[in-house]
C-alpha cells in the first residue's frame, strides 16, 4: 500500500513512533492506517486529552497527532500540559473544526502544526516530514 518513502528517526533509523489522539475510533484508525503506511508505529492512542496526557509520559512519542474538540479536555488544552512538561513535544493539532483562532491558538500554545480533516496522506506526510525536519530521513519501501 505504501506509496511514500519511510519516514525513520535519523538518531537509530527505526520507525517513528506515534501517539494519536482523537475521541473518534474511525478517525484514530484511519490516522493509524497512514502512519503506518509512512512506515511508522502507534504507541498509543487516546480518545481525550486527559489521557493523552497520561499516554505521552508512558509512550514517549515522536509525534503527536490531536484532535482539538474532544470530552473532558480539549486538544489545545492538553497539548499546552504536555508542551509544559516536555518542552520537546511535536504535537500536530488534527481538528474538522479549523476556526483561525483554534488554529492560531494551538501554534501559541507549542503546537508545531496544524492539517484539517478529513486528513489526506499525502498533505499529512509532508506535514510529518517538516515537523520531524533533520530527526527523519526517508528509506525505500520494503517490498511488500
Amino acid at each position: 500500500m505504501s506509496q511514500f518513502p519511510v519516514l525513520l528517526r535519523s538518531t537509530d533509523r527505526q520507525p517513528v513512533r506515534y501517539l494519536i489522539v482523537d475521541d473518534s475510533v474511525f478517525a484514530r484508525k484511519n490516522l493509524a492506517k497512514m502512519i503506518e503506511s509512512f512506515g511508522g508505529k502507534v504507541a498509543g492512542e487516546a480518545g481525550d486529552g486527559c489521557t493523552a496526557i497520561t499516554e505521552y509520559d508512558r509512550v514517549q512519542p515522536d509525534i503527536v497527532l490531536m484532535d482539538i474538540t474532544m470530552p473532558q479536555m480539549e486538544g489545545i488544552e492538553a497539548a499546552e500540559r504536555i508542551i509544559r512538561q516536555h518542552p520537546q513535544a511535536r504535537i500536530i493539532m488534527v481538528s474538522s473544526v479549523g476556526y483561525q483562532e483554534n488554529i492560531v491558538a494551538s501554534l501559541q500554545k507549542g503546537a508545531r502544526h496544524f492539517i484539517q480533516k478529513p486528513v489526506k496522506a499525502e498533505h499529512l506526510y509532508d506535514i510529518l516530514k517538516y515537523v520531524l525536519g533533520e530527526d527523519a530521513v526517508t528509506a525505500a519501501a520494503p517490498p511488500a
